[in-house]
């Protein structure tokens, strides 16, 4: 389990305090309005940004680790790969030591991308570098997954199909702890099975997320309300 213990992270005036554990082996939902702090959050369980106190543990405390040294792999909406690398040598980047060029077709064929190492991203369309990305993700085996709205820029059919993919690899195959950050509750309702609603400065403790929409807070109401 992911927890996040009296964290405490300050940049200027803004601060934001968490104080939950965020369930093993399933995908919480990140859920606040814009500025509220939720990549701000990702960043420092990843370790692209300090915390001023408090600890952030899976088991054993990481807060003092570095980046590279944490079980984080962490996913934004570029895909983070590398336009100059053939999509098989991105997905390589994954591997925790160097490996087989068929384990890296094997992950590929596993998100729909056999025959793909070859290509460029530019060769690809959004989804597959999406999928391509996923692909990353599971080679590095790490425990902790963070998405930072990695489809948001994808139509809403393709959207709901990577949604159920990462599902499908990530916590189904892999067994990963996933922390997704949405702007769209219906992302939250389809693949997520607790919500944590950001705001005021605080990450408030994940609840099961038919229940934070049956009976959700008065910011989380007003929120979706100005969605729709």
């Amino acid at each position: 389990m992911l927890t996040c213990k009296d964290l405490r992270i300050s940049q200027g005036d803004f601060v934001l305090a968490a104080d939950v554990a965020f369930p093993k082996a399933g995908v919480t939902a990140i859920i606040g309005a814009s500025g509220a702090g939720k990549s701000t959050l990702l960043l420092a369980i990843a370790g692209f940004v300090a915390v001023a106190s408090g600890d952030v543990a899976h088991g054993d405390p990481f807060t003092d680790a570095a980046p590279g040294k944490r079980p984080v792999s962490m996913l934004f909406q570029d895909n983070n790969l590398f336009p100059h690398l053939s999509i098989g040598d991105n997905v390589a980047l994954g591997l925790p030591k160097l490996g087989d060029a068929s384990v890296v077709a094997d992950v590929l064929a596993c998100v729909g991308l056999s025959g793909m190492e070859g290509r460029k991203p530019a060769a690809l369309s959004g989804g597959q570098q999406s999928r391509a990305a996923l692909a990353r993700l599971l080679l590095a085996e790490r425990q902790i997954v963070l998405l930072d709205e990695p489809f948001a820029a994808l139509g809403p059919g393709l959207k709901d199909e990577m949604l159920d993919l990462m599902r499908t690899v990530l916590v189904e195959q892999m067994g990963a702890t996933v922390l997704m950050i949405t702007h769209d509750p219906d992302d939250a309702r389809r693949v997520a099975d607790h919500v944590a609603w950001v705001a005021d400065g605080r990450v408030n403790v994940p609840r099961p997320t038919a229940e934070i929409f049956a009976d959700p807070p008065a910011g989380l109401r007003a929120y979706m309300g100005q969605m729709g």
